[in-house]
Parts: structure tokens; C-alpha cells; sequence
């Protein structure tokens, strides 16, 4: 009886929060006129509409062009963008874009504080409840803050735009401690979170950015349904464009939920 207990226990562990296996939960915003970028992008994303109808030939056709700023909405940061001599979006290795994922829920201190950072005690405490994150790991930390999206006002702290704006942006984040903590002691692959920037929106240094490049480590930026996801259990493909040289790219990520903790 103890061992059967034991094993449902165990079972039960491992499952927490666990979803049907395979399933798959997108991760990213769709682009349009509602993406939110950085204020100080001269334009959003823009699709350009070509020929959509019926050929001479009686067939239906449709093709359009579109343009967008490196950084805005669902998006990878290379290393590159904020450490000189690192990796481009083209030159970011495969396995740090698809691995075990690991989500972190700070949303409910974000819900008390819109401008809080998250530190490494909230991370050693996350370890604490669900085990060690794994070398490697694809670390999510889900804010709260996605349910704002595309409220620019709600979603930034300002609507506003322009040079001027950044310095009224108010978003939760990760404090730099915690980033070298991830980098350093848990070796993570990549930081991904639901909000427009890895650092806290009252950043001025973008000292998280800064110690995540270092080390090679890509940023992902502007993150959708992470409520959807269990703290472990999962796995991220975030796969970019291929932009050759690029600080930054368009990211279609998604997580498949369902493999086993540890894995």
C-alpha cells in the first residue's frame, strides 16, 4: 500500500499542472496593425496588401508584402543586440531556441507591483516547490501582464510614442541578479517572458539584457498564453527568421506539452 501511494504521489508530482501530452500551446501574438513595439519604433507592422483574387487564368491567387522592425511583438533579442561580438538572430545555435521549458508565475507579484523585478529568491523559491532547473532549460516567466496585449496604455505603462516615451514605460521584469543567476549558476539556454522587454520597463542600463548577452543567451520578448503552461513538463520550439546578421526577429514559438519533468 505505501509503495502504491508512493507511485501515485510521484505520478502526481510529475503531472502538476500537466495538460494532455502533445499538446501544443502557441506562444506568440499574431502580427497586425495592433502589434505593440517599442516607442520608439517609427512604425509598427505593416502588411502591405497585393494581388488577392481570381488569375486570367480562373485560378485564385493571393500575395502581399509586409515590413516590421526587428523588435516588436512576439520576438527573439540575439545576443548581439545589446553585446558587441555576440551571436546574430542567423547565428543563434538550434538548441538554445528548442529545449525543456520551465515556467515561472510571478504574476502575482506583478499584479501587487507593475514595475517589480524578479529576483533570485522568487527563482530559488520556484526550485523549491517543483526541483532544480535543469541545466539548459528554456526559462518562461509569466508576468501577467499578456492579458493586457494590445493595450499599449495597459501593456507599457504609456500609449504614447517617441523618444520621450521610454522614460514613462512601467512593466515587470527580470533583475539583473536574477539574469546572471540563470546564466551562470543554471546555465539556462534562453529567458523568455510576457512582457516587451527582459528588463523591467523603468530600466535605463538594460543591465539584464546585458549580462543575459554576455553569455550568449537570446531573450524572448512579448510571450502569449504562458497561463496556459505548467511549471514543468513541457518543451519550447521558438524558432525565429533567419535574419543574417539581425539584433532581432520575428519568433513563432510554440511549447508541447506533456513530457516528463526532467527530461
Amino acid at each position: 500500500m505505501k509503495l502504491a501511494l508512493a507511485v501515485v504521489a510521484a505520478s502526481a508530482l510529475a503531472c502538476e499542472g500537466s495538460a494532455p501530452p502533445g499538446r501544443l500551446v502557441d506562444l506568440t501574438h499574431a502580427f497586425d496593425a495592433e502589434t505593440v513595439y517599442w516607442p520608439t519604433a517609427e512604425e509598427g507592422f505593416v502588411l502591405e496588401r497585393g494581388f488577392e483574387g481570381r488569375t486570367e487564368a480562373g485560378y485564385y491567387y493571393a500575395a502581399h508584402r509586409f515590413r516590421s522592425a526587428e523588435h516588436g511583438g512576439t520576438h527573439v533579442d540575439a545576443p548581439i543586440h545589446f553585446a558587441e561580438g555576440r551571436s546574430t538572430v542567423d547565428a543563434i545555435p538550434l538548441e538554445r531556441l528548442i529545449g525543456q521549458g520551465v515556467l515561472v508565475d510571478v504574476s502575482d507579484a506583478c499584479a501587487r507591483n507593475p514595475g517589480h523585478a524578479v529576483g533570485v529568491a522568487e527563482l530559488v523559491a520556484w526550485e523549491a516547490r517543483h526541483g532544480t532547473i535543469p541545466e539548459g532549460s528554456i526559462v518562461l516567466l509569466r508576468t501577467g501582464f499578456g492579458r493586457h496585449w494590445p493595450d499599449r496604455a495597459r501593456y507599457l505603462g504609456t500609449a504614447e510614442r517617441g523618444p520621450g516615451a521610454v522614460a514613462k514605460l512601467h512593466f515587470p521584469g527580470l533583475h539583473p541578479e536574477a539574469a546572471r543567476w540563470l546564466a551562470e549558476t543554471r546555465r539556462a539556454s534562453a529567458v523568455g517572458i510576457d512582457t516587451a522587454s527582459i528588463d523591467p520597463g523603468w530600466s535605463t542600463l538594460f543591465e539584464s539584457h546585458r549580462i543575459l548577452f554576455e553569455h550568449e543567451v537570446p531573450a524572448f520578448e512579448n510571450l502569449a498564453n504562458l497561463e496556459a503552461l505548467p511549471p514543468r513538463g513541457f518543451r519550447v520550439v521558438a524558432l525565429p527568421m533567419k535574419i543574417r546578421g539581425g539584433s532581432g526577429a520575428p519568433l513563432r514559438a510554440v511549447a508541447i506539452l506533456g513530457e516528463p519533468a526532467g527530461r
